[in-house]
């Protein structure tokens, strides 16, 4: 059965850090590019950090550059993404997901939307105090 298992919100100050993990199962990561993304009361869901075994850098929203880092662990089979200086316009859940394509790490938008996705994990909530 294939699943992710999205863990490590909470609640922190601003100015702190979390790191959120991603564990995949029931498949391998080198096969589907992994994004975070993330969803504020009565907004959108966005994408916030892409990454992938195709050739590139990871994706990272204009929000999150600078601060976030996303990284895979092929052996753990997990995904991460540290979050450094939070604000509180950071307070959402937060959701892993996986495509099948390895292309998917932002270019000409693909890989932005929620739809390309095959697999969402549950969300993990964070909340940042001012």
């Amino acid at each position: 059965e294939v699943q992710l298992q999205a863990s490590g919100g909470g609640l922190v100050q601003a100015g702190g850090s979390l790191r959120l993990s991603c564990a995949a199962s029931g498949f391998t990561l080198d096969d589907y590019a992994i994004a975070w993304f993330r969803q504020a009361p009565g907004k959108e869901r966005e994408a916030v950090a892409i990454i992938s075994n195709y050739e590139g850098s990871p994706y990272y929203a204009d929000s999150a550059k600078g601060r976030f880092t996303i990284s895979s662990d092929n052996a753990e089979n997990t995904v991460y993404l540290q979050m450094n200086n939070l604000a509180p316009e950071d307070t959402a859940a937060y959701y892993c997901a996986a495509t099948p394509n390895l292309k998917a790490l932002g270019s000409l938008g693909i890989g932005l939307g929620i739809s390309e996705y095959t697999y969402w994990g549950q969300g993990t909530l964070v909340t940042v105090s001012s």
